[in-house]
């Protein structure tokens, strides 16, 4: 690991002032000896991860840990929720208003990470951190996404790769609640170093790799991310979230899916978010099996005929085709323990 230097910020506007790059751009940087990128830091877990893999390399690190309200949990006049990026992953899973309102993303943050982790990493991090891929995260091999050219995953080892989108880069995004954000219409708040905000949904903020190669999210190197805002559910909503990984703690998910339904007074979905984790490059939306759902009685054939939608565009690898019918089996699951809440 190199030597950085260390300070904390005060203030939001300080933070944003202080820092020069993302990770992903400082990663595709190339450092010399009295210059480098200036990134921010927030739990830290990826960030350390990264530079003692020697991917990552920053002159300074700023933290954001000290800025007053950027942990805060708190209910909006209008019902929804803002959850401050610096709230750990244990803060977020422990909420009694997430787990009320917001089970789904209540259920996939606390299946997140072991608690040691959870009580350090932040769901900001969570969001920003970068992929998990074995071929990304090795010296060795200089991948599509490091600036090389070739992503050696796709005829390589496979195993926990993407089965949709995959055709250029094939990684998955290494989010778990990433995946209950986006069925649940998350937005994101973003601020510059002017103080600028924006405020775009999760699902556009997280980019294909057809749109870029060398970055998950549309993060603009001055930026700091401050807030997710959750949207109030209404009376007819009901929703759940299930994993299945080789280890049930501790474990990335091998597949995960998050169902967002609106079913009406007379038992029939209005609306349906449907969004598989660990199965692309961004949190999937199964259109196809979101569209099989609306306007109908949500019952154990409706389920399992959306489960089969769900796969609909799946290009699998080599080594990954068990994940058909796992997502196949997990979408009709969620479906109808989301209908039965």
């Amino acid at each position: 690991m190199n030597r950085f230097a260390f300070s904390r910020a005060k203030t939001v506007a300080e933070a944003a002032g202080a820092i020069t790059a993302s990770v992903a751009d400082a990663m595709l940087a190339k450092p010399t000896a009295d210059a480098g990128s200036i990134v921010a830091k927030a739990g830290g877990i990826d960030l350390m991860d990264l530079m003692k893999e020697g991917l990552l390399a920053p002159a300074a690190l700023v933290s954001l840990g000290a800025i007053p309200g950027l942990a805060d949990i708190a209910v909006l006049g209008d019902g929804g929720l803002r959850i401050g990026a610096i709230a750990t992953l244990a803060q977020v899973a422990e909420d009694a208003r997430v787990a009320q309102h917001w089970p789904a993303l209540s259920d996939a943050v606390r299946l997140s990470a072991g608690p040691e982790i959870r009580n350090v990493a932040t769901i900001g991090g969570n969001l920003l951190q970068r992929p998990r891929c074995w071929y990304f995260r090795s010296e060795a091999f200089h991948c599509l996404r490091k600036g090389g050219g070739h992503c050696f995953a796709i005829h390589g080892e496979s195993q926990y790769h993407a089965i949709f989108d995959n055709q250029a880069c094939a990684i998955v995004h290494p989010s778990t609640p990433a995946t209950s954000l986006v069925a649940l219409g998350a937005r994101i708040e973003l601020v510059d170093g002017s103080g600028a905000t924006r405020t775009p949904m999760l699902e556009a903020f997280l980019t294909l790799p057809d749109q870029d190669l060398q970055r998950e999210n549309d993060l603009h190197p001055s930026e700091i991310l401050t807030a997710i805002l959750l949207p109030a559910p209404t009376a007819m909503t009901k929703m759940a979230h299930l994993r299945l990984s080789e280890k049930q703690a501790f474990d990335w998910p091998l597949a995960d899916v998050t169902v967002v339904l609106e079913i009406d007074p007379q038992g029939l979905c209005r609306t349906a978010s449907i969004v598989l984790g660990a199965a692309a490059p961004v949190p999937h939306r199964a259109k196809a099996a979101e569209a099989s759902l609306v306007g109908r009685r949500v019952d154990a054939a409706a389920a399992a005929a959306a489960g089969k939608a769900a796969l609909d565009g799946a290009t699998p690898l080599l080594k990954n085709t068990y994940k058909l019918p796992m997502f196949e089996a997990l979408v009709g699951r969620a479906i109808a323990q989301a209908a039965a809440r």
